[in-house]
């Protein structure tokens, strides 16, 4: 394990404090910033974020990457501090980011990027980062900022930034692996394997000619455990509804009965909604550079995704012959339950999703460097199919819906100027500068086609009955300056100025299409942190900055309904605005690391998005629904907590590589809400108390290593007024105390294998939907 696992601030602070030597340029994150070099085992490897970063940054490369199983990008992220990655399965296409003071229902609080070109997904609650384009094998290393204390970056930083570097060859280069995992899962009676695989291939060379290209080739194809049931809740006197629909019941056996997570007795019927997904994904990323002279060069990026995904779902109940019953009324002789046809109802997907990228920029080690940073990421082609009647019945085709969101995307742009000091300037060589100007446009085009009888919902094209379509465009300026007014001292002065604009919203849905008016608002995020060298191993910092969120194209324009469920927005949501603050310590040791972090954060016009079968939740009349979901602005939200990440090399045993981390927070509860006064003093949603990691890993030799990783997340809320008071279940946020292990072994210089399980002790955990139980990994790595 290297000795510079998430490496803590310091070490890029240090670049600026004390350095007597230029710091290497390169490419940031939508930046050209001056980045600090990492030195992983004697070898310079630029970091993806600018050096000097107020705030406090973690950071992990491929060797250390290689010490976990690592199936999909965002698994990086697995032992990040402070950091929850809802990944439900392998291939999880909504692998949402949650941090400090956010949880998985604000994923708009988290920035992503891959070689600084924007995948965060802005468009909808569900849009997880597209993960998708990047190929784990072309991974070189992954850097993480937390909070809003740089100017550099936009407002949607307010809670956690991730840089993806990929890996640029130096020469002629190629790798691959195959890697296969088994998950076992037992849940409600119902025990079965999932299983999955994957194929990846890297290949790059460098040119005398100064052109290098890289190109990764990446198959998955994988098989989930179920992500929902079908369940009816008993009221607090433990009476079920009674079923309005006549006629006699089937008598069944197969209900499994449980407890919900607000207490109440709970009817489970098996696994629902298309809740096994089978999902075949392909990713292609081709990227190239060239210098045209010493001090300019170019580099672009063009990648593809695909995927074909069909579901299917499981029924518990059977009747008197034993055959599988799917819908109608239904009794176990103690209870009369209406399950609707569209209740088990499968659907398939398939999606064609495009990333381009280009960058231009200048390279002087002083003095000015300037950059410009263009991407595109284009939806091709987008079709959910939606069946209304159970899987055996689905199977023949009949009556069904289409999804579409063909030509969603986004795009962004960025020209940046940066002053790089050296001795003597005209700055007395003491301050590093940064101008900008981003924009970026979020496009997002949703329209529904029902299929009606005698159509099939697997090859017809529908008439259309609903959309909701809108854009959204962000324009900022920006400054930062970091003067280092003595020699122990940093204090960086930032300011970003957003306008953000929302246009051509439109709703259609019960056959009335409503046409909103354009909305702008304006943001003002002052930003400042002041550093200092306590010693030549300590530095303290003091970071406060605001970052202000504007609401995305799906919060203010969704209006869909279906048979179950209906979703209102709102056009005139607000932007949420934080104001954070954070003070650390950072020490370091021959062999050890230690950061201590306390942070606030004050954030005004949260947005929330919540999901209920409560109508009055959502203040709406309609009560035909069994699912109500609504956006909303909350008044005030405030977090504060402590932070703490320890990483030790060779402290007891040679060759032995430890890492820890330890979150606690002190309260996260909405102070003030004149819409919902009742969510006063109520913990905000998805926030846990206590997250902690560990990781040891021990190389014996050059050949084998043996490695142990624990993730622990305590007990959150997923209902609004904290009513969830038994987390442990479907639908609940439970606690979180997995154990992984994996071991390496080096058969030759080119190959290596490794096994590994996730999960070891089996726990059953919840983030709303299950997460998977324990899984087997097998994989075999070559390079030249």
């Amino acid at each position: 394990m290297s000795k510079n696992r998430f490496r803590f601030s310091a070490l890029a602070s240090g670049c600026l404090l004390a350095c007597t030597t230029p710091c290497l340029h390169a490419q940031g994150v939508a930046t050209d910033a001056e980045l600090a070099p990492v030195v992983v085992k004697g070898t310079a490897v630029r970091s993806g974020l600018p050096a000097g970063l107020p705030g406090t940054t973690a950071s992990k490369d491929a060797q250390q990457l290689r010490e976990q199983n690592l199936v999909n990008p965002e698994d990086a992220l697995q032992y990040a501090p402070n950091t929850t990655i809802r990944k439900r399965y392998p291939g999880d296409r909504n692998a949402l980011i949650a941090g400090r003071s956010f949880g998985t229902l604000q994923p708009s609080r988290a920035l992503v990027y891959v070689d600084g070109y924007l995948i965060s997904n802005f468009l909808g609650r569900f849009d997880a980062p597209r993960w998708n384009m990047i190929s784990p094998e072309a991974i070189e290393r992954v850097d993480i900022l937390y909070g809003p204390y740089s100017a550099l970056f936009p407002g949607n930083s307010i809670g956690t930034t991730v840089a993806v570097t990929q890996r640029t060859p130096q020469a002629f280069e190629i790798s691959g692996r195959v890697s296969g995992y088994r998950q076992s899962f037992d849940q409600y009676g119902h025990k079965d394997h999932y299983d999955g695989h994957q194929l990846s291939l890297h290949l790059g060379d460098r040119l005398a000619s100064g052109l290098w290209y890289a190109a990764d080739l990446n198959r998955q194809n994988s098989t989930s455990q179920p992500m929902q049931y079908h369940t009816v809740s008993a009221d607090a006197a433990g009476r079920f509804p009674e079923v309005q629909v006549p006629g006699p019941a089937t008598p069944v056996s197969g209900i499994v009965y449980d407890t919900d997570p607000k207490g109440l007795k709970r009817a489970v019927f098996g696994a629902n909604s298309g809740a096994i997904d089978h999902t075949v994904q392909d990713t292609f990323n081709l990227r190239a550079g060239y210098r045209f002279t010493p001090d300019l060069e170019a580099s672009a990026m063009a990648a593809w995704w695909h995927n074909d995904t069909k579901t299917r779902n499981v029924s518990f109940l059977r009747d008197a012959s034993g055959a599988p019953v799917w819908s109608g009324v239904v009794s176990d002789g103690n209870n009369r339950f209406y399950i609707p046809a569209s209740a088990f109802s499968p659907y398939t997907r398939k999606e064609t999703h495009q990333q381009l990228g280009a960058t231009l920029k200048t390279r002087h080690a002083q003095g000015w460097n300037t950059s410009l940073v263009v991407s595109d990421y284009r939806i091709l082609r987008d079709t959910q199919r939606q069946a209304d009647n159970p899987d055996p019945v689905a199977a023949g085709g009949g009556v069904g819906s289409i999804t579409r969101r063909d030509g969603t995307g986004w795009n962004t742009a960025e020209v940046q100027a940066t002053w790089t000091p050296s001795a003597g300037d005209w700055t007395g060589g003491r301050h590093s500068l940064a101008f900008g100007l981003h924009r970026n446009g979020y496009k997002l085009d949703q329209t529904v086609d029902s299929v009606a009888a005698p159509g099939n919902w697997k090859s017809d094209q529908g008439a259309l009955s609903q959309f909701y379509r809108g854009k959204t465009e962000v324009v900022a300026l920006y400054a930062q300056d970091t003067w280092r007014f003595a020699d122990d001292w940093r204090l960086t002065l930032g300011w970003r100025e957003e306008r953000f604009k929302a246009f051509d919203g439109q709703q259609l849905g019960g056959g009335t299409t409503v046409t909103y008016h354009s909305r702008r608002l304006r943001g003002h995020s002052p930003k400042a942190a002041l550093a200092f060298a306590a010693t030549d191993s300590l530095l303290l910092k003091l970071s406060v900055g605001r970052g202000v969120r504007f609401p995305n194209v799906e919060e203010l324009y969704n209006g869909s309904v279906t048979a179950t469920s209906q979703t209102l927005s709102d056009p005139n949501l607000q932007a949420e605005t934080s104001d954070a603050i954070e003070l650390s310590a950072e020490q370091e040791w021959a062999r050890q690391r230690l950061r201590v972090s306390l942070f606030h954060d004050d954030v005004k016009d949260a947005i929330l998005r919540q999901s209920t079968s409560d109508p009055t939740v959502c203040k709406t009349q309609s009560t035909t629904a069994s699912t109500y979901t609504c956006v909303q602005n909350v008044d005030r939200v405030k977090t504060s907590g402590i932070e703490l990440a320890w990483s030790a090399e060779d402290l007891f045993v040679k060759r032995l590589g430890m890492e820890a981390s330890a979150a606690y927070t002190f309260k996260s509860e909405v102070v003030a809400n004149r819409k919902d006064p009742a969510m006063v003093g109520q913990w905000w949603l998805r926030v846990p108390r206590t997250r902690a990691t560990l990781q040891v890993s021990w190389r014996p030799d050059d050949k084998w290593l043996l490695a142990a990783g624990y993730r622990h997340q305590g007990r959150a809320y997923n209902d609004t007024y904290n009513l969830d008071v038994n987390p442990g279940v479907y639908g609940g946020v439970s606690k979180v105390n997995q154990l992984d292990l994996r071991g390496t072994y080096k058969a030759t210089r080119e190959l290596e294998l490794a096994l590994g399980v996730n999960n070891v002790n089996d726990q059953h955990a919840y983030q709303s939907h299950p997460y998977p139980g324990r899984t087997f990994f097998a994989e075999l790595r070559f390079a030249q």
